[in-house]
């Protein structure tokens, strides 16, 4: 009967009607329960209808493409003659395999979509003429986009994106009738999948308050402090916008040179104190640095008027401070991850204009600077977009951590959306245990006054790299900042991507050594050398386009961290009686990674 089960046809019938129909009803009945979690909070009030602006804009964009096919009666024949080409070629290739002849595919995905990596997808001519039927659309879709000769540039990546957006929520790997393996589950489980996936679904509605607010690991297996943030350390101040952590020492001597990171306020700051094994700021104890690490507050109604200028007085400056009262050290190597190296860079900037000489080196991951090249980020940023949200965020001082979270998944929505849609909802499955996506789904929300600032003079204006940003009263030049600074970047980054950081290593006016590693964002900076993973490109000093200087620089294996190490240690490799928390005085006020970061959304 096995045997018998494996036919192609065979394994999608259901063998137990009768189980099939009470996991059915069941299935409906859990349906009911979300529905009912999402309403209920709608109907108390307590979550307000949003989305119809967003909608109005995106339906205002692809308008703007429809416009311009429309408007030609030449262009609009020529445009469906292409969708039924293709087609006609789909039919006439389905024609031949019907008939036993081999047929060349009239589109295939690329070899890395792991949407269509069920045999199936090929094997079965249902499955393969669905999936051919979905790629020829959604690529004459892309070409409209793209082949709109009177879109401005803005417009044209706003409804590319958009289109990619909807394509792949419309992918046929997404539902249940087109999915082969989907299928085959529900037979094989008489549709028990369907049943858990439902109570999935009612869980996250309800943690989402109304709102969907999709698992992506099992938030139940980690603990701040417990099995993540575990380097030993003290916060040894703190202030209405973070805390300072200063770790312990793990070496007789240490550099003599303190270390300052500066962590985005966007995530939270152990992404760089996961696990011991893959926690960089553990590692860097181990090599000898004194480690000390801004902890963010984790915003309310309270610092709504705390902006840019707030986060580099009492963020940065403050910091320094503290690290000269607990060292006696006036010099302090610095490292600023993506928006908190913006904000370094800002403040380096200013520490130029007003003659602060306390930071004596800086790092980056991921940062920009120059925001020519911003990514698909900019896809969100225009006046009449930034306008919206600094309405929505005047309502209540700050901008709620799952949008922010949310954007950042629509970036790389088929691995971070959907993948998870089908997994926890069709599948039924629970998601795996991952630490990392633990961190991603601990979102964070960012004060009203400091986000408006970042979006309009970063993303929006440009103004840093143009030399116009004013903090402080002072006009900030990058080309001031004269300091040795190793930037990193990562080559597959959706969020500050490799192109971009390269072009903002031209504005500083001292050496720059730009580095790029392998994978991405995350991944390409948390990256330990004991994992032996990825690689890493060095090579002449940043200038012209980063293919050319790809073409010349050096493949080196393995982590970049031991090279950044001996480059921290070319600038200055003095050693030290190493340091312990609460020395000269400095009062110890809890241990790390401490309170704030434990706040949640």
């Amino acid at each position: 009967m096995a045997e018998d089960r494996q036919h192609p046809v065979l394994q999608y019938i259901i063998n137990n009607p009768e189980a099939f129909a009470q996991n059915l009803a069941k299935t409906l009945e859990n349906a009911g329960k979300a529905l009912a979690a999402y309403l209920e909070p709608r109907e108390k009030g307590e979550v307000k209808q949003e989305g119809a602006d967003e909608l109005t804009g995106i339906i205002k964009t692809l308008a703007q493409v429809g416009e311009y096919w429309i408007s030609d009666p030449e262009r609009a024949v020529a445009a469906q003659s292409r969708l039924i080409n293709g087609y006609i070629t789909l039919w006439n290739s389905s024609l031949k395999r019907m008939m036993g002849e081999t047929a060349e595919p009239a589109a295939s995905p690329p070899s890395r979509d792991k949407r269509f990596a069920d045999p199936d997808w090929n094997n079965n001519q249902y499955f393969d003429f669905i999936k051919q039927l979905y790629l020829i659309t959604s690529k004459w879709a892309e070409d409209l986009v793209l082949d709109a000769k009177d879109l401005d540039e803005h417009t044209r990546h706003k409804a590319e994106f958009y289109v990619n957006q909807i394509s792949n929520a419309l992918s046929p790997s997404n539902f249940l009738m087109t999915n082969p393996e989907l299928l085959r589950l529900t037979v094989e489980s008489n549709g028990e999948n369907l049943v858990k996936g439902m109570q999935h679904l009612v869980e996250d509605i309800r943690a989402g308050r109304g709102d969907l607010k999709i698992r992506q690991t099992d938030m139940s297996k980690f603990a701040l402090g417990e099995n993540l943030g575990l380097t030993p350390g003290k916060v040894i101040a703190q202030n209405d916008v973070c805390q300072v952590i200063q770790y312990d020492p793990a070496t007789p001597e240490v550099l003599k040179r303190p270390l300052m990171i500066v962590p985005p306020w966007i995530n939270k700051f152990y992404i760089l104190d996961l696990t011991p094994e893959k926690s960089f700021i553990k590692w860097c104890v181990d090599q000898g640095h004194t480690v000390f690490v801004i902890s963010w507050v984790n915003p309310d109604a309270r610092q709504a008027e705390k902006s840019f200028e707030h986060y580099m007085k009492e963020g940065i400056l403050h910091t320094l401070d503290v690290i000269k009262r607990a060292t006696k050290q006036e010099e302090v190597n610095a490292i600023g991850y993506c928006v908190g190296g913006t904000l370094l860079a800002v403040t380096l900037a200013y520490m130029a204009a007003t003659g602060d000489k306390r930071i004596a080196s800086a790092t980056f991951f991921t940062t920009q600077v120059d925001f020519t090249f911003a990514g698909d980020l900019k896809v969100f940023v225009d006046e009449e977009q930034i306008s919206l949200l600094e309405r929505k965020m005047a309502e209540q001082g700050y901008l709620d951590g799952s949008k922010m979270a949310s954007a950042f998944n629509m970036l790389r929505s088929n691995d971070l959306i959907w993948s998870y849609v089908v997994n926890n909802y069709l599948k039924g499955k629970d998601p795996f245990p991952f630490d990392l996506l633990y961190w991603n789904s601990d979102s964070t929300r960012m004060p009203a006054a400091n986000h408006s600032f970042y979006l309009r003079n970063c993303y929006l204006e440009n103004n840093l790299a143009k030399g116009k940003m004013e903090i402080g009263g002072k006009k900030l030049d990058l080309s001031k900042v004269k300091i040795p600074i190793y930037n990193l970047a990562t080559r597959e980054d959706h969020i500050a991507p490799p192109q971009s950081v390269f072009l903002g290593s031209t504005c500083f006016g001292g050496p720059v050594d730009y580095v790029l590693s392998g994978s991405g964002h995350i991944a390409g900076v948390v990256n330990p050398p004991a994992k032996n993973k990825y690689q890493y490109w060095t090579g002449d000093r940043p200038k012209g386009k980063l293919e050319d200087w790809l073409d010349k620089a050096k493949e080196n294996p393995g982590s970049w961290w031991p090279h950044w190490d001996a480059w921290i240690r070319e600038q200055n490799g003095d050693l030290v009686k190493a340091r312990k928390p609460g020395a000269n005085r400095v009062k110890i006020l809890e241990d790390a990674p401490g309170s704030y970061v434990k706040t949640r959304v």
